[in-house]
């Protein structure tokens, strides 16, 4: 019989189920059963792990004996000239016989040089962390005055240490990389000599010390001060109330740690960019187009400036950028993660901007595999694809975790700013930057690689000269810009539709995600630049010259990358701060059409034009110094020398061939003036002849130079104190002439702020924004490109009429004049305004509360009533 129930246990309404959909109820019941403490193991146990990868890889390393040795029979074929041909050997079976005196000359010079390079890169550095640490004083008690006098001290004390923290792991970041990579360049020579693919992994495994080492150790540092503060502040993740001991004034706190990081890169970035262009330029113009010199010929007295520049500018300067723009991009997401009241009062959703670098960096770990033991370089054709697929692989692994992050650490549906954002919403925003990083890069070699028609369009106009090679490569860098800017303002639109200014923050954060490999492959590049500039200056035979030749042709592709990369992330950590900024002063419809605000929009995009200019001139008048020093060297060298005393042997040299072929040519070009009755052919085999005589001309020279040097070593040989004097004229101009550059950034925002107000202010960094994200895409492309263009016409790859035109035709000299007017676009000015954009919104964002508010306006607008 059915069940009878009393009317009393019946519902005096139908019963209506709630059916939650399965998705919202499954993130609901992740999200709720994720314990705090798994955010603490991932945010603490990934960076633990990438330090202990980074000291494995700095251990192996570290094994490889800097001593050069002549290889064996049983070295490998072909892999020379990338050829199935068996290489020549000597009768003590060494490949080009080399008798136990050269062997061991060469391996006191590779002592020698390489020791020059760490003392100048040593010695940079430490008087550069001199004027840091000075400012690390001023503007860290300005900090706390400001903040402490203005709000409460709370906020003050609490901001100016985390801004001494993010200064001096910043500090430390850079340092590790340019340690490595002093450590690595002689080891990397070494093992070029062994084959290409030996010399390919450990400048590979060195650049993986530098990428790993820096995120492990922000992460991690971070970590430690959040985990400090949330001891410090008792009402932390209480709510979101602005009170002096809650979240959201401990996350402004915080971003004290992105400032200090921010502020060290500006001094990296613009000192070690100075340095390191002023020494290359002077070095090129001294050396390469006023004496006849190759690239690194130990004559040169500012070879050695030149070489320590690739580190403290390339490899510390670099460094220091990007562990800016990670710091600064966290602490941006973590402020505006503070200000909801569904994250803020949650650990696990407030760790969600540090999971997502952790993430990356575990991909990261992954990653390298594929270019150490998975797919190896074994011939020359592969080091540029095994370097680029690291960026596409990295890219792929990230993208799942991206959604295991946000499934699991953040709630379903959270608000922020008045709109309600799902955790999926979150996750399309980390993707729309991390696949727009990968674009980004992707474009840059594009137009920057000689592989392509962009860069040998330019070498092609160095047929007409240096003036439209100059023409076309700053065409090229102008178009340049057009596809990044899309992908920039794609990822900008996306984040902000679905999540306001958080969306534009984890769009930032995921073209960071793989920093750790970007910086790798960009510490890669300087690490066999030195390493062939140490094969030339201390005499191995040829094959190490090609093989690390090859090896930086593939590392000057993948450092254009770096740049895309690091400016592409700059813009969107500049937005995302601007973001934090705007709603931590209560801006959120800002309206330009209005006196300040338009004031301030254009005055912004003035800034980088004179930023740019600055950091140029800089680079001019350190260079003019080194020019004028080589030149005082060399013209002291000849005057001090008497040749009439010295037994010279011609022959050895080469002479009799160079007579012969000159007496070849001019019997030629008498036969042919003789039978030949057409002017214009003529004049042509007139033009031929006289390239060849100069030609000559200089291998003559040099054949009298190298007669000399075998007479009398010593009269040819530049000590170490001439290089020292190179070196101390770069030092001393770089660090000089970073200061203005420097209080322009830190200053203007400052005085915008408190003078004028937070509505000017919001204009100018917007301004600063649009034009600077444009002029650092731009000149580090041209730059770049005109490099390329050098050396494909130095490969002879440049064919006229059917004439190779390589080293030492017109148009070879054309392109070295555009290379070194490139020099400071790519290498100093260009990446240089990275900062600009980032460095003026942390300071508007640490600041924010200082300035007056937005219905007072600034002290100068409420003095004249506007």
């Amino acid at each position: 019989a059915p069940a009878t129930f009393p009317s009393c246990c019946l519902p005096s309404k139908p019963i209506t189920p709630q059916i939650r959909p399965p998705v919202a109820w499954h993130a609901k019941m992740v999200f709720d059963n994720t314990p705090d403490f798994s955010a603490e193991l991932l945010a603490f146990g990934l960076p633990i792990l990438g330090l202990l990868f980074a000291i494995y890889y700095t251990i192996q390393t570290a094994a490889v004996e800097v001593k050069y040795r002549p290889r064996s029979k049983q070295a490998e074929y072909g892999e020379i000239d990338g050829k199935n041909e068996p290489l020549t050997y000597g009768t003590n079976g060494s490949v080009n016989e080399q008798k136990d005196e050269e062997v061991s000359k060469i391996n006191d010079a590779l002592i020698r040089i390489s020791g020059l390079i760490t003392k100048g890169a040593n010695a940079f550095l430490f008087t550069e962390y001199a004027y840091m640490v000075a400012f690390m004083v001023v503007f860290g008690l300005l900090v706390l005055l400001v903040l402490g006098g203005v709000r409460n001290w709370t906020t003050g004390i609490g901001t100016a240490v985390s801004f001494w923290v993010g200064c001096i792991t910043s500090i430390i970041s850079g340092y590790i990389g340019m340690r490595i990579a002093v450590f690595a360049n002689s080891r990397t020579a070494v093992k070029s000599n062994e084959g290409i693919g030996q010399g390919f992994t450990t400048a590979f495994k060195a650049g993986s010390v530098m990428g790993f080492a820096l995120v492990s150790l922000g992460i991690l540092v971070l970590m430690v001060l959040i985990e400090i503060y949330r001891g410090l502040f008792t009402n932390s993740y209480d709510s979101n109330d602005d009170c002096e001991s809650c979240t959201v004034t401990m996350y402004e706190c915080i971003a004290g740690y992105g400032l200090g990081g921010s502020s060290i890169a500006m001094f990296g970035r613009v000192g070690g960019g100075i340095y390191t262009k002023a020494a290359d330029v002077g070095a090129d113009l001294a050396g390469k187009v006023e004496n006849g010199w190759d690239e690194d010929d130990p004559r040169n007295p500012a070879v050695i400036a030149d070489n320590v520049g690739d580190n403290v500018g390339d490899i510390a300067g670099m460094g220091a950028d990007l562990f800016g723009s990670f710091a600064e991009a966290t602490c941006a997401a973590l402020v505006l993660c503070a200000q909801s009241k569904d994250l803020a009062t949650n650990f696990t959703s407030m760790s969600f901007p540090i999971l997502i670098s952790c993430a990356g960096l575990f991909a990261c770990i992954i990653t390298s595999f594929f270019a150490t033991h998975i797919s190896p370089v074994k011939k020359p054709d592969d080091v540029e694809p095994v370097l680029k697929l690291q960026l596409l692989i990295s890219t792929v692994i990230c993208t799942p975790l991206v959604f295991f992050i946000s499934g699991f650490w953040l709630p379903y549906s959270f608000d922020i700013t008045g709109r309600t954002v799902h955790w999926y919403d979150a996750a399309i925003c980390v993707l729309a930057g991390l696949w727009s990083g990968l674009i980004i890069g992707f474009i840059t070699e594009y137009y920057t690689s000689f592989s392509y028609r962009p860069t040998q369009r330019v070498a092609e106009s160095c047929e007409t000269g240096p003036a439209t090679n100059i023409i076309y490569g700053l065409a090229l860098g102008y178009k340049s810009a057009i596809i990044p800017i899309i992908c920039i303002s794609i990822t900008m639109f996306v984040g902000y539709t679905l999540g306001r200014m958080f969306g534009v923050a984890c769009g930032a954060l995921g073209i960071l995600m793989t920093l750790a490999t970007g910086l790798t492959i960009d510490a890669y590049g300087p690490i066999t630049d030195n390493a062939g500039g140490i094969a030339e200056m201390t005499g191995m035979p040829k094959h190490v010259r090609k093989n690390t030749d090859k090896l930086d042709a593939a590392g000057n592709t993948t450092a254009a990358i770096g740049k895309g990369f690091a400016i592409g992330s700059a813009a969107l950590v500049s937005l995302a701060l601007f973001g934090a900024f705007a709603d931590t002063v209560g801006i959120t419809d800002l309206q330009l059409i209005g006196a300040w605000q338009f004031a301030g929009l254009v005055v912004g995009a003035m800034i980088p034009y004179w930023f740019f200019a600055m950091t140029m001139e800089s680079v001019g008048m350190a260079a003019n110094k080194m020019v004028l020093e080589v030149r005082r060297q060399v013209s002291e060298k000849r005057g001090n020398r008497d040749d009439s005393k010295l037994n010279l042997d011609f022959k050895s040299q080469g002479f009799e061939g160079l007579r012969s072929n000159v007496l070849d040519a001019l019997n030629s070009a008498t036969s042919d003036a003789k039978s030949n009755k057409n002017p214009q052919e003529l004049g042509t085999k007139l033009g031929e002849l006289a390239q060849l005589l100069q030609n000559t001309q200089e291998e003559c020279e040099e054949c009298y130079g190298k007669a000399v040097g075998a007479a009398n070593p010593d009269l040819l040989e530049t000590t170490d104190d001439q290089y020292a004097k190179c070196i101390a004229i770069a030092t001393d101009a770089s660090l000089k002439e970073m200061i203005a550059p420097g209080a322009l950034v830190l200053l203007t925002p400052l005085i915008v702020g408190f003078l004028f107000g937070v509505k000017m202010l919001a204009g100018v960094l917007l301004g600063s924004l649009a034009s600077g994200v444009s002029m650092a895409i731009s000149a580090s492309n041209t730059g770049g490109a005109w490099d390329n263009a050098k050396k494909y016409i130095g490969a002879g790859h440049l064919v006229i009429n059917g004439e190779v035109r390589g080293k030492k035709t017109d148009e070879h000299n054309a392109a070295i004049i555009g290379d070194t007017v490139g020099d400071p676009l790519k290498d100093t000015s260009g990446p240089a305004l990275n900062i600009v954009m980032k460095l003026m919104a942390i300071v508007s964002l640490v600041f924010a509360r200082s300035f007056p508010s937005q219905e007072k306006g600034g002290y100068l607008q409420q003095m004249v009533g506007q």
